[in-house]
């Protein structure tokens, strides 16, 4: 399949106006290169445009040893991107032929182990290092509550928590969504856009009155209006629908409307996102983000991300092109129950965000 292009059609007599946006963090300014200005581009506004990952082993949370420690010492960053690395190396090298149960092979770059893992090592690239914003290593991406853990709320229904993940084999539309090539897996198309096991690669293309941000998985193409309003509360799109206006050097996004399946872990209806785009030198734009759903998280969640320049390109995710997956799944479910057999959930389901 080639590459879909998602054209977003808002009628233009919707007048439903957003209520205001929630604070986001500030730009920290040690976050902005000494003496750094965002080059302009032919509008005058700072100059977002060009190929970023955010490709990272920082975990979107943070390790409970921490506690409320957000910065990583030179040496804990070094011995944990060294222990990284070394990983890498023995996951990327040959497979032990001699092994025949496939329980007993060693594990993927995602975690799992044996049949499950999908994929070995070298078809993955969920990057090689830590968070590092204003030179200093990150314990987590979040950065709100203080722990850098989400703070959900124990009544929110574990079916909500799964709405990314599937687990129904009756239905393909009840199969994640990055199953169905609709958006990419574990939150990367945003918002917020989170690093996943490969493809973190965003392009960014600005005119006067838009931006527009390619998602390298599954070849997402977000729209972001500068100005105007969202539309009314039952009008639901992928990604959402984004708004942006610029704060000095800052894009400032609000996104409302989600859908149910995105978000992160399943939002409610009220569920808004903002994020703020900060150019703080020539190689990274800051990416904060701050999400409020009252009914999925007791506060609001707040996090920080590096999009770090590259001068790779992206290229087409022809997401369906031979996928016979689909297929496959839900003919195994089928064949399972004529056995006799339970059908299992999603065994092997890659880490939903933050590195591997």
């Amino acid at each position: 399949m080639t590459s879909r292009l998602l054209i977003l059609v808002i009628a233009a007599t919707a007048l439903a106006a957003s209520t205001a946006a929630p604070a986001a963090a500030q730009t920290s300014p040690a976050a902005v290169a000494k003496g750094y200005k965002a080059p302009r581009n032919a509008f005058g506004q700072p100059d977002l445009s060009g190929v970023w990952s955010n490709a990272t082993i920082t975990r979107l949370e943070r390790d409970p040893k921490y506690g409320e420690r957000l910065i990583l010492t030179p040496a804990e960053a070094n011995a944990i991107e060294g222990a990284s690395d070394q990983r890498n190396a023995r996951l990327r090298a040959n497979t032990d032929t001699s092994i025949k149960d496939p329980d007993k092979l060693p594990e993927c770059q995602s975690g799992a182990q044996g049949a499950a893992c999908g994929y070995n090592a070298f078809w993955t690239d969920p990057g090689t290092r830590l968070v590092r914003i204003g030179g200093e290593a990150r314990t987590s991406i979040l950065t709100a509550p203080a722990n850098g853990r989400l703070p959900s709320r124990p009544n929110v229904p574990a079916a909500r928590a799964r709405a990314q993940l599937g687990g129904n084999f009756d239905n393909p539309e009840s199969r994640a969504l990055g199953e169905r090539c609709i958006v990419g897996f574990g939150g990367t198309s945003g918002p917020p856009m989170m690093p996943v096991l490969y493809n973190n690669h965003y392009q960014i293309q600005q005119t006067k009155d838009a931006v527009v941000v390619l998602v390298e998985m599954v070849h997402d193409a977000r729209i972001i209006r500068v100005g105007g309003a969202h539309p009314p509360p039952g009008v639901r799109t992928w990604m959402g629908d984004s708004v942006g206006r610029w704060e000095g050097d800052t894009l400032v996004v609000e996104t409302t409307n989600l859908r149910r399946e995105q978000g992160l872990r399943g939002p409610e209806d009220n569920m808004k996102v903002v994020e703020r785009f900060t150019r703080v030198s020539p190689e990274q734009i800051l990416y904060q983000f701050e999400v409020v759903d009252p009914a999925a998280f007791a506060a609001p969640v707040k996090g920080e991300e590096a999009l770090n320049f590259t001068k790779d390109k992206i290229y087409e995710y022809a997401c369906h092109e031979g996928n016979y997956a689909m297929t496959g799944i839900l003919a195994g479910a089928r064949q399972a129950e004529k056995e006799g057999r339970p059908v299992e959930g999603n065994r092997g389901q890659v880490k939903e965000e933050g590195g591997n």
